[in-house]
């Protein structure tokens, strides 16, 4: 079973708004990284990488933030003086709360795991064709946010659907903070639309669960015994060269204690395709314990903890009217095309409020079927 040292410590996105503290903080990480015989060894280098850029980008957060609010009040003593700034005033203080909204978010991002990259992984629910092309919606939804974001992303493991849409796909999204905010996305997702798929039109319900896990660094042991692994390799059936597609380069991972399964297709080499499975493994078996954590101080009703028609975190609705809303945090809005391109901020806000005020959502995820 994986284990979580208790030393290790938590990455905290602390408030900006002290900025001589985080100065001297970044002088005494620079000191330490200016020492030559601290690239010798990488399991103390790449913490103290991390830590200074993290100081860096409050520290630049500070200073934007400060000239955001000098530049309004420069508008509005022009206004004061019979200036006709309003159009620009108007302009700038939108743009302050945007960028206050987002401050936000990152100041309620204080768990050991949140600045870390995520790996997401999609799965259809029952119904076939339906619920497959919902899986592939969602996807495609995730990965327009990250794009929004400035995040990348690989595709890990794509299998395509028998008509259409896909029967699972996992991808990383790498950029910092990208976990954290994907953290909430864990759940079951449901879907009301006028079916493509039926001829009658008649409307569809689907579902499709959403998993999310951080992708972990070296420095986190996890602690994974061959005689609980099981390694297969199968041909390739994913997009790519000829090589790919004749030879058996695929990877499936089974850690055989706990059930979870993971896979990698896309690198041309079974050594490669191997090494990224087994950090997505490492990462699912962090989540995994992460979330016996939870649970132990977690109070929530039973119902909320069952996958099925009436507990999902989320419903996306297009038929008979058009609606997303989030059951957890009753966060809802009616542009429905907004959110699947992409657009989530306010759900992802939204939890994160959630949790901060400490009634911590569950997470389930469970067959469909």
């Amino acid at each position: 079973m994986p284990t979580i040292p208790s030393s290790r410590k938590s990455a905290i996105c602390r408030s900006i708004f002290d900025a001589e503290r985080l100065r001297k903080e970044l002088v005494s990480i620079e000191e330490k990284v200016a020492d030559p015989a601290i690239w010798a060894n990488p399991s103390a280098s790449q913490p103290l990488m991390r830590e200074r850029k993290r100081l860096e980008s409050l520290l630049a957060d500070d200073t934007e933030l400060r000239r955001r609010r000098e530049d309004i009040a420069a508008y509005f003593e022009l206004a004061r003086e019979g200036e006709q700034v309003e159009p620009d005033l108007l302009r700038e203080i939108e743009g302050l709360r945007a960028f206050s909204e987002a401050l936000e978010s990152r100041t309620m991002l204080s768990e050991e795991t949140d600045p870390l990259n995520a790996i997401v992984t999609v799965h259809p629910g029952a119904g076939g064709t339906e619920s497959q092309d919902w899986a592939e919606m969602l996807m495609r939804m995730y990965l327009r946010w990250a794009e929004r974001q400035g995040f990348k992303t690989e595709i890990n493991d794509y299998q395509a659907g028998e008509e259409a849409g896909i029967k699972s796909a996992t991808f990383t999204v790498t950029g910092d903070y990208a976990y954290g905010l994907l953290s909430g996305e864990t759940g079951v997702h449901r879907l009301v639309r006028i079916s493509p798929f039926d001829s009658a039109k008649r409307r569809h319900t689907s579902f499709a669960s959403v998993f999310v896990s951080p992708e972990i660094d070296d420095s986190i042991e996890i602690d994974i015994r061959p005689e609980d692994l099981r390694i297969d390799t199968y041909r390739s059936g994913g997009k790519g060269g000829q090589h790919v597609n004749t030879t058996d380069s695929a990877v499936r991972m089974t850690h055989l204690s706990t059930g979870i399964v993971v896979s990698c297709q896309n690198e041309r080499s079974q050594h490669k395709n191997r090494e990224k499975a087994m950090k997505m493994l490492r990462s699912r078996l962090y989540e995994y314990e992460l979330e016996k954590q939870r649970a132990v101080s977690r109070k929530i009703e039973d119902a909320k903890l069952e996958i099925n028609f009436g507990s999902q975190i989320r419903s996306y609705v297009m038929q008979p009217y058009r609606m997303v809303k989030d059951l957890r945090t009753r966060v809802e809005t009616g542009d429905v095309d907004r959110v699947l391109n992409g657009d989530l901020d306010m759900f992802i806000q939204g939890f994160l409020r959630l949790r901060r005020e400490g009634n911590y959502p569950a997470s389930p995820v469970a067959d469909l079927d």
